[in-house]
């Protein structure tokens, strides 16, 4: 076994206030409560973790419509049918709500027999009966709505669970159906996900459609700061050679409750057999002793004489797996910690998947896109007693330049760090930006720190109970349509997203010595903007930009900031709030500028770089310096168009001599147009 490389990317402290999970006298919890005071929207987007109670929210906002706003009936459609379970009958009035939620047992499709498309009939009869509420898959309303139409569901509420599986791509079928739902305009729609963004470069809505929903965000920082018991939150990756079943133990704690998602047979990562995997796993693990004949787990003795219950759900004997499939889902998971030790899945217990003393996610290899990731680390944000520390651990083979496959490694590697970078910003609190004038003063809520506010410098505000900063930056440009302003308020992380995952930007990030930080920041980071809400004006462009930088940014410094700061990572409430305090101190001035002179990616290379061998490092420098980029032509138009901002700023054109690494940038954008148009004219 090789020395153990594991490097926490970020851990998050939580102060454990307990108030996302006490409930009004309504039976609502805060984030419930939030959903519901938006019950009379028609159309409405829930952006709520996991665990935070998107099902029961959904169950108050239907059973409004139905009693009181004259809505026929409620169709909930979620992705996979064991997610149906989410939505079974509940006693609301037991807890002070005016109804109870009640689903027919025929009318719950996800556990009736048969095919998807066989369903529709179905899904008819529901339509003309006079019952309310029906329960089915996306796939089952997908069916539904190709046969029946759009118009037979005209004065439903639909509810779309795990909406990121939409995607406004033409493709993308349940896109396709909603577009023409929302163009009808005779349906309400509740849309719920815990992470509004996809893996790939498609939007989930188009802005135009989006812009009819009326949005519910709770933040994983609200979410989590809220419980009782969990404290804090790791978010890390490590880096093995070899077979990873050898190295398992170096990450696997067997006293921790833990979830391991194996990798695809088709990976880098896998061994070849994913149930020589499990076994081998288990011999890691200790000495089997058999299986238990009620749950069908293993069961296996620790040298430490600790016995772990070890549910494998990789296995594909139907038989054994729905038996421990069947354990899993028993009134005593909830109830009973010694239930089960540790999970063994490969495309199972990820959305969904409630099991509230998953203490560790571990998952060997990269999975194919963002919200898959997040959707892991959820199982393992619950809330449960004495269970104060939960993480998430990647493990990754390590690059080897003797490979053939060196690219497809550097390739997962990269991602991984897109997903540690995403997951950073997901988990901290809200940033709101606003720029530095004569006229700012303190916000009513914010505690500016031991000096107080100070109206010579850009102030920092936290409200511990919101969870938010209130942040002033000199220079800072603010959203003027009304899509801008949504963006720069809502969804931040879904701009950062793209941002991170593209792979010219974090490969340049990374490894280019000679990258001048503005090339990130200003021209891709503009450039994925423009892409990605083409709607917006040029004016738009750069204030979105400018919000989204600056978010990264201070994430990323106040995380170096801990990193090197012994006193303030030990510290167990508030350390990340005291990270982006102090670094925001230690700067004479917080400008937009400045802030855009700053490497997003030079913290997570620092990481990298003690997590992973020299060789590694420098065989992932070589793939991406074997292809680097020259300047391209939209490229050298934006830096032009930066040139005569600087112009009218200065009084002259940028030199391409300046000892300014990013002025010189500048002239070199205005020579490469220069020379194009003579090239152009000389035919």
């Amino acid at each position: 076994m090789t020395e153990r490389k594991a490097i926490p990317s970020v851990t998050v402290n939580y102060k454990s206030t307990g108030n996302s999970t006490k409930s009004n006298e309504l039976g609502m919890r805060s984030m419930q409560e939030r959903a519901y005071e938006k019950r009379g929207e028609q159309y409405l987007l829930i952006k709520s973790p996991p665990a935070s109670g998107k099902s029961r929210a959904l169950m108050f906002i239907a059973l409004d419509k139905l009693n009181n706003q004259g809505i026929k009936q409620a169709i909930i459609a979620v992705p996979e049918k064991s997610i149906g379970s989410s939505f079974a009958d509940e006693p609301l009035t037991k807890f002070g709500y005016y109804f109870d939620w009640h689903v027919i047992p025929k009318w719950n499709l996800c556990n009736a027999p048969g095919e998807d498309g066989s369903k529709v009939n179905s899904v008819k009869s529901f339509l003309e009966s006079e019952d309310k509420v029906l329960v089915c898959t996306h796939s089952t309303f997908r069916f539904a709505v190709e046969r029946l139409g759009v118009e037979a569901f005209d004065d439903r509420l639909i509810s779309i669970d795990e909406f990121h599986h939409v995607s406004a791509d033409e493709d993308n079928v349940l896109g396709s159906h909603l577009k023409q739902l929302v163009a009808r305009d005779k349906v309400h729609l509740v849309a719920m996900t815990g992470s509004y963004f996809r893996g790939d470069a498609n939007p989930v809505l188009m802005p135009e459609d989006e812009a009819k929903f009326d949005t519910v965000t709770y933040t994983y920082y609200e979410q989590l700061n809220g419980y009782e018991f969990l404290k804090t939150l790791n978010i890390g990756y490590y880096f093995y050679s070899g077979a990873y079943a050898d190295e398992i133990l170096s990450v696997l704690n067997p006293d921790e409750k833990t979830i391991i998602h194996i990798p695809n047979v088709n990976s880098r990562e896998s061994m070849g057999d994913k149930v020589k995997e499990v076994e081998h796993i288990i011999e890691e693990l200790g000495d089997w002793q058999g299986i238990d004949p009620e749950t069908g787990f293993h069961l296996v003795r620790t040298p430490e004489g600790k016995t772990l219950r070890i549910a494998d759900l990789v296995d594909d004997d139907a038989s054994k797996r729905n038996k421990v499939s069947a354990a899993l889902k028993l009134p005593e998971v909830k109830t009973n910690r010694d239930h089960v030790d540790i999970i063994i899945a490969l495309g199972m217990a990820k959305e969904g998947f409630d099991w509230i003393w998953c203490e560790h996610a571990l998952t060997v290899g990269y999975r194919s896109s963002l919200t898959e990731i997040v959707q892991i680390i959820g199982r393992a944000t619950r809330d449960a007693p004495n269970k104060t520390h939960a993480r998430f651990t990647n493990l990754i083979a390590e690059p080897d330049a003797t490979e053939g496959t060196v690219t497809d490694a550097v390739n997962d590697t990269l991602k991984a760090i897109s997903a540690s970078l995403l997951m950073e910003q997901v988990l901290a609190p809200r940033f709101n930006f606003t720029p530095k004038n004569p006229q700012s003063g303190p916000v009513q809520g914010f505690d500016y720190g031991e000096g107080g506010y100070d109206p010579n410098k850009e102030n920092v505000g936290f409200n511990e109970e919101t969870g938010q900063y209130q942040i002033e930056i000199k220079g800072l440009a603010m959203p003027k349509s009304e899509s801008a302003q949504r963006i720069c308020k809502e969804d931040l992380n879904e701009v950062i997203a793209a941002f991170v995952q593209d792979k010219q930007t974090i490969e340049r990030g990374l490894f280019d010595e000679e990258v001048v930080p503005q090339e990130l920041t200003q021209v891709r980071m503009g450039k994925i903007i423009k892409d990605k809400f083409p709607e917006l004006d040029d004016e738009d462009v750069e204030a979105v930009r400018q919000h989204a930088i600056t978010a990264l940014n201070l994430t990323q410094k106040a995380k170096e900031t801990l990193n090197n700061d012994n006193e303030l990572s030990s510290r167990s409430n508030t350390a990340l709030i005291d990270g982006v305090r102090k670094f925001t101190m230690d700067v004479r001035e917080l400008d937009v500028d400045w802030i855009d002179s700053i490497n997003p990616f030079s913290e997570a290379y620092a990481i990298l770089s003690k997590a992973m061998t020299e060789q590694s490092l420098k065989a992932m420098a070589e793939v991406i310096s074997g292809k680097k980029l020259n300047l391209s032509l939209d490229e050298a138009r934006d830096l032009a168009k930066r040139a005569l901002k600087f112009k009218n700023e200065r009084g002259r054109l940028p030199d391409i001599k300046s000892a300014d690494p990013w002025e010189q940038r500048m002239a070199q954008g205005i020579a490469f147009l220069t020379r194009v148009k003579a090239e152009e004219r000389n035919g």
